[in-house]
């Protein structure tokens, strides 16, 4: 039962997320003909319907209001906080998907999900951790080395990039070892120490009685700006323009290569120009090199020569 009432919630902001603005009359006209209902007979009470709103509102922090003036029209409130989170929006529509798949047996075995491969048998001993700022001790072993580490880390956050499930982290140890650094050079600023980690690359993670508080001055936007995936640079991110040929400047425009992503107004019947602001880190140029044969650095000249290095190592693999 509480699967089903999770499914009727996200179908209705998924409702709202559509049609902008609907009265309750509206709202039930679409419930009836939805895969979630009994058929034409099976009407979503008034009652119902706002103890959905406020269930939403709990569990979602999405506002569903009504406009008394627009013909008591129901609408989200705010919509922007909720398409401007990326895990929010990730969870509702995955599960949009699954209720119309439990609602339609026609598409059973006809939609294609592509699987993280690995890390999911830590990712809830991580957010348990997260959730009650207690620190983790992980044992770590990192690709191309021949022995592992265990050590203590403090989870700050959990991101997916490119398949891969990765848990940012406050490191204790090199922390404490930069704060006694600078101390014993007469520096009163310690800099905290973070690192990333590959769920992958973990063998064995438990939850430690040792308790943290995360940095209230840390920001996430702040540590990865300008970055294209987990890399991150101490540099300052730089402008980067492209020029995208044939069917690559569709590919940039549905899939920006990162947020600060914009196409340039210039005139060229043969290409289409797209300026970013980002850090050339390894990230970038896996995303460059993805599409190689259909974009080219335009500038500036080192991440062009970068690009030639990489090319020139391909081009010899297949002498």
């Amino acid at each position: 039962m509480a699967a089903n009432l999770f499914g009727r919630y996200v179908w209705l902001i998924e409702e709202f997320r559509r049609y902008n603005r609907l009265t309750y009359e509206d709202i039930n006209a679409l419930w009836r003909k939805s895969g979630l209902s009994y058929g034409e007979n099976d009407n979503l009470a008034l009652r119902t319907f706002h103890n959905h709103r406020k269930a939403i509102s709990d569990i979602f922090d999405v506002d569903i209001v009504c406009d008394a003036k627009d013909g008591y029209k129901y609408y989200i409130d705010n919509p922007e906080n909720l398409e401007n989170d990326n895990l929010r929006i990730w969870l509702i529509d995955s599960y949009t998907a699954l209720n119309q798949i439990q609602a339609d047996k026609k598409l059973k075995g006809r939609i294609i999900f592509e699987d993280v491969p690995s890390g999911h048998k830590w990712l809830n001993t991580i957010t348990d951790a997260m959730r009650n700022n207690k620190v983790l001790n992980i044992t770590h072993q990192g690709f191309g080395k021949s022995d592992s580490n265990s050590f203590d880390i403090e989870p700050y956050y959990l991101k997916v990039v490119k398949r891969r499930w990765y848990v940012l982290a406050r490191s204790p140890f090199y922390s404490n070892l930069n704060h006694k650094k600078n101390k014993e050079d007469g520096e009163n600023q310690c800099e905290d120490v973070y690192m990333i980690y590959a769920l992958d690359r973990i063998l064995d993670c438990r939850i430690t009685e040792t308790s943290f508080s995360m940095k209230k001055n840390f920001d996430i936007n702040k540590y990865f700006y300008g970055c294209c995936g987990v890399i991150r640079s101490e540099e300052v991110p730089i402008k980067v323009v492209l020029k995208a040929y044939n069917g690559g400047a569709d590919y940039l425009r549905t899939l920006p290569i990162h947020e600060s992503q914009c196409e340039l107004d210039i005139k060229d019947d043969e290409a289409t120009y797209f300026e970013l602001k980002v850090c050339p880190t390894f990230d970038l140029y896996q995303a460059l090199l993805a599409q190689a044969d259909q974009i080219e650095v335009v500038e500036p000249e080192s991440v062009r020569n970068e690009m030639r290095n990489y090319i020139g190592n391909m081009m010899s693999y297949y002498k």
